[in-house]
């Protein structure tokens, strides 16, 4: 399950759309630190720079931004060519049915411990049918329940057959924490991944940017189709 790979004998050119927030500014970072690839533009309201004015040098867009704006610059970026790695959460992924032109890659989650921990809750879920998730965040997230806690509880329906119900925890001092606790008779099981930095995610956006043109379909949601 590595993360990285082999330096391509041409950088993947990389653009940031939401390059001026916590998780853009870490992407930005582990791209510019990165064999084979090079940061090609930075978009943000914030920076007075559109998805627009980086596609025309990118290869890869990776949006982290607010979901009002990640399926805009979806649409922009694949019909100009440019394959998308998605990270924002909190919008409707069926309207990403239907683009072509270049690939999509959506994850809830990018950490490879995040990725491991719902595949064990939903293999959990199908011999220990009773379960709920309580999912902890920054007090900055808007999306509520996460992406992560919303995908786990979709895995965990195809192995049960049965609703997960999912309690959010907004606090200051939280990074991104989730907790799915299945019971049975006498006895029950915690499944929990925490993210204590950002950096957690990295390895996984690296992965996404080196493997999403070579998608066989798209769009594709889950960082657990590329390990």
């Amino acid at each position: 399950m590595s993360s990285d790979g082999p330096a391509s004998a041409t950088p993947i050119r990389v653009a940031v759309a939401g390059a001026a927030g916590r998780m853009g500014t870490a992407v930005c970072e582990a791209v510019e630190g990165a064999d084979g690839m090079t940061l090609a533009g930075r978009a943000d309201p914030a920076l007075g720079t559109a998805v627009a004015e980086v596609l025309a040098d990118a290869d890869v867009l990776v949006d982290f931004t607010q979901p009002e704006s990640a399926l805009p610059n979806a649409r922009e970026a694949v019909a100009a060519g440019v394959h998308v790695v998605i990270g924002t959460t909190g919008f409707d992924l069926a309207e990403l049915g239907g683009l072509s032109g270049a690939n999509i890659l959506v994850a809830p989650n990018f950490a490879i411990g995040a990725v491991l921990m719902m595949r064990f809750a939903a293999e959990a879920a199908a011999l220990m049918p009773t379960a709920e998730i309580v999912e902890l965040h920054h007090d900055k997230k808007l999306d509520s329940p996460s992406g992560t806690a919303a995908r786990t509880a979709e895995l965990m329906k195809q192995s049960s057959g049965e609703e997960v119900p999912i309690h959010s925890v907004r606090l200051p001092g939280l990074v991104a924490h989730q907790e799915v606790i299945l019971g049975g008779t006498g006895e029950t099981l915690t499944i929990r991944h925490d993210a204590l930095d950002r950096s957690s995610f990295m390895p996984g956006v690296l992965l996404a940017i080196r493997r999403v043109g070579d998608l066989p379909s798209s769009p594709v949601v889950g960082l657990e189709n590329l390990l």
